[in-house]
């Protein structure tokens, strides 16, 4: 997936928060340990850095939800930072963003912490993230 096509899907999945730009994914894309996934109209951004990864956001377009895209985007990126060294990948979830918590809880993450007022609505309403973790079992 090109920036752009990661911006357009973004938009569409995050409306209540402020979606990325097509600037923020190009900068993103350069920088070194950056790990992208997709399946379909999903796709996992995250950055390795030793043996730790961070998804920086996962977004599936709502047309293609409910279909497994998301899983398997992540599915992808678990597997392919285990094999670049990772031991545990972390995230942030807003605590208000049920459907994303059913989808992390499912592919065993687990809350680890709690950032409160984190991300801001388009509202302006202040929403806590959830930092949720997984370790991989890399053999």
């Amino acid at each position: 997936m090109k920036p752009a096509d990661l911006a357009r899907i973004h938009q569409a999945a995050f409306t209540e928060t402020r979606a990325w730009s097509v600037d923020e994914f190009e900068n993103l894309m350069v920088q070194a340990g950056i790990l992208l996934t997709s399946s379909g109209p999903a796709f996992v951004l995250g950055r390795i850095v030793v043996d730790e990864a961070e998804i920086l956001t996962l977004a599936c377009d709502p047309a293609g939800q409910r279909h497994g895209h998301a899983t398997n985007a992540m599915s992808r990126f678990e597997e392919e930072a285990a094999l670049r060294g990772v031991e545990r990948i972390f995230l942030e979830v807003a605590e208000d963003n049920e459907p994303a918590q059913n989808l992390y809880a499912s592919a065993g993450y687990t809350e680890t912490g709690r950032r409160p007022g984190y991300y801001r609505t388009v509202s302006g309403q202040r929403v806590a993230a959830l930092i949720l973790s997984k370790a991989l079992h890399t053999e």
